[in-house]
């Protein structure tokens, strides 16, 4: 071996340990954003303002039409009260979701989780409820599909969020 060839040998592998140190690094910073972007939950907090935010605005679309409705069947007055459980709950959660985005953190509280799950469920009864005022097979179709829904929604989530990518 020549003096030249040795030396050819030697600057391409500084090079490759160049572009391999250059990558780690990279790596290192996507890793880092990622992992930062995880704890303060950034995403699911854009996703919780999203789901309290189009919750309120279909009670309040659905609510409308009783405001001049004077004689009201079962199902009328289930989605009127599911409703009147929703939107004050749906409304603090909203708030609380932009206090959580402000602060970069989520909240600890049980009374938040509890109020999470009583306002969530109000508003799909009142929905599901309201569907079923118009006519019965549209509550069942709802709440079929919403129950399909969640489960497609859970399954995407997972997989998408799931360690290898691939569950």
């Amino acid at each position: 071996m020549t003096d030249s060839s040795e030396q050819e040998r030697a600057r391409v592998a500084d090079e490759a340990r160049e572009t391999d140190r250059e990558a780690e690094e990279r790596a290192k910073e996507v890793a880092e954003r990622i992992v930062a972007e995880m704890s303060t939950g950034e995403e699911v907090l854009r996703q919780l303002g999203l789901i309290y935010g189009g919750l309120i605005g279909v009670a309040v679309v659905m609510t409308q039409p009783f405001l001049v409705a004077t004689n009201f069947d079962a199902s009328a007055r289930v989605s009127i009260i599911a409703f009147a459980v929703a939107i004050p709950l749906l409304a603090a959660l909203v708030l609380v979701n932009r206090q959580e985005a402000f602060r970069g953190r989520r909240t600890t509280s049980v009374t938040v989780t509890v109020a999470q799950v009583i306002a969530q469920l109000a508003a799909f009864v009142g929905i599901v409820a309201g569907f079923w005022h118009i006519m019965w097979v549209a509550g069942v179709t709802f709440l079929v599909a919403g129950v399909v829904a969640m489960g497609v929604h859970s399954a995407g989530f997972w997989r998408v969020e799931s360690p290898s990518g691939s569950r």
